[in-house]
């Protein structure tokens, strides 16, 4: 018998439509290798109809005011709650993650968050008007930069969606929004339950693949072009919008450095980092799978985080104890298992190093010693359930190592030394530094890296200003 496979449809100008010259390509539930759903595979058609809607509704929503635009996003907010088990089981079959842990780490902050932007909606404010020349006023105007093309990643679908939308709406901007090929299913619902809220064209949402974002970008109706997604995807994405100068927002890769020193309380550190890297299957760019630890605690540190790996389990959603899904796709898996595959001899597998079933793409909670700087595992990202370990010596070696990767977004220090701890979060090229925790995300504080991590930010004050444009304009007082 044959299960028909469940249809997901565009979403612009507030209709749900199909691509227009009909192709799909199947969604597969990861946690089983098993295709649930179609989804459209939009091509320039699809993308140009959604940019035409997001331009027609853009002069009204920008005219809208901030007390309009914030009841809208509340109302999102609270429509998200009620239906949170539609939302929570979307993202389940998604992306194979924890039916409980998603409703209980990501529905609550995910719905926090666009209320937080539906409060900064009513915060935009420029410098007081003064008197800069004689017989002249100036004042600074805050605008919304026009419609916004915004690519999803697979990893935190709904959130990162929330991540794009919600500040972007609240400053007044209309969105066309791409979730993953691989995960289209919760947005394609988010765009179900806005319709109801929100005026036709403000929100759209399109699937597809690459190319479908490629042609989103270079598109030339965008003002601002929005991705998370990989380093590589970032740099296309740079390079495409430059050739119309768009603004562009990039949140791309992380190699989180996880700096453990002879003071820290190794139980407690131990068991918050295996938290923290194995967390969501190690997908997550700010994961703690990078860690440095003092010479003198090594050997206890690394026998103590491979236990901590052991006790961890990974298995279906339905599965109340377990602390992660599977990768997201067989070409993660590939890649995670790839990693372990060419490790050095040098290195060793304390713990994991496998995959887990036959069914699915899920993979062991891994520990590997014995790494040098320049390794391969050292020096990019896995994306997976694996924690690296490596010693230093002293607190400039500490940084010398931290800060020889590439990436930077974020990182963490494990010290009850106060002096070194802030020493650290100065000296650390990262654009988050946790002391003595790893990973916690609140909407008021920015999220967002340096270096090859990209630029621009997420969440906060800077997260909402991002989605801006700064006016000046100079009066005379002559009349």
């Amino acid at each position: 018998m044959t299960t028909e496979l469940r249809r997901l449809r565009n979403y612009i100008g507030g209709e749900f439509k199909d691509a227009a010259d009909g192709r799909t390509t199947e969604v597969v539930n990861p946690a089983t290798g098993e295709a649930y759903a179609t989804a459209p595979l939009s091509g320039q058609a699809d993308v140009d109809a959604a940019m035409a809607a997001a331009a027609a509704a853009f002069p009204a929503w920008r005219d809208t005011t901030p007390s309009e635009r914030q009841k809208a996003l509340l109302k999102i907010a609270d429509a998200f709650e009620a239906r949170a088990d539609e939302l929570v089981a979307a993202e389940s079959e998604n992306t194979g993650k924890p039916l409980g842990l998603t409703a209980s780490e990501e529905l609550p902050p995910m719905v926090d968050q666009i209320r937080f932007f539906a409060g900064a909606a009513r915060l935009l404010e420029g410098r007081s008007a003064g008197e800069y020349m004689d017989g002249m006023t100036s004042i600074v105007r805050r605008e919304p930069v026009g419609v916004c093309a915004q690519v999803a990643p697979w990893n935190y679908p709904m959130m990162m969606a929330v991540w794009k939308f919600a500040p972007a709406i609240a400053a007044g901007n209309t969105v066309v929004l791409k979730p993953s090929d691989t995960t289209p299913a919760s947005t394609v619902l988010m765009a179900e339950i806005i319709d109801s809220v929100l005026p036709k064209g403000v929100f759209n949402v399109i699937c597809g693949d690459r190319e479908t974002g490629k042609a989103m970008v270079e598109h030339s109706t965008p003002a601002m072009a929005s991705i998370t997604g990989s380093v590589r995807a970032g740099m296309q994405v740079a390079e495409s919008a430059s050739k119309d100068v768009k603004r562009v927002h990039l949140e791309l890769g992380g190699k989180a450095p996880v700096v453990v020193f002879q003071d820290a309380d190794i139980s407690k550190a131990v068991e918050d980092i295996a938290v923290a890297g194995y967390f969501n299957a190690g997908q997550d760019c700010t994961a703690a799978t990078r860690v440095l630890v003092h010479e003198s605690i090594h050997d206890e540190f690394v026998s103590a985080l491979a236990k901590a790996a052991s006790d961890t389990k990974t298995g279906q959603p339905d599965d109340e104890d377990v602390l992660y899904g599977p990768l997201n796709n067989p070409n993660q898996l590939r890649q995670v298992a790839g990693f372990i595959e060419r490790l050095p001899a040098h290195a060793k597998v304390e713990a994991g190093g496998h995959q887990v079933g036959e069914k699915g793409y899920f993979y062991a909670p891994t520990v590997v010693s014995g790494l040098k700087q320049d390794d391969e595992i050292i020096q990019n990202e896995v994306f997976g359930p694996v924690i690296t370990v490596q010693s230093f010596t002293d607190e400039a070696q500490a940084l010398e190592y931290a800060n020889g990767v590439e990436f930077a977004l974020a990182s963490s220090v494990w010290t009850k030394d106060h002096g070194r701890a802030m020493r650290m979060s100065k000296n650390l090229d990262f654009g988050c530094v946790w002391i003595n925790t790893h990973i916690p995300l609140v909407a008021e504080m920015p999220h967002g890296g340096f270096k090859k991590s990209g630029y621009g930010k997420d969440l906060s004050a800077y997260g909402f200003e991002d989605y801006t444009r700064i006016k000046h304009v100079m009066t005379s007082l002559d009349g």
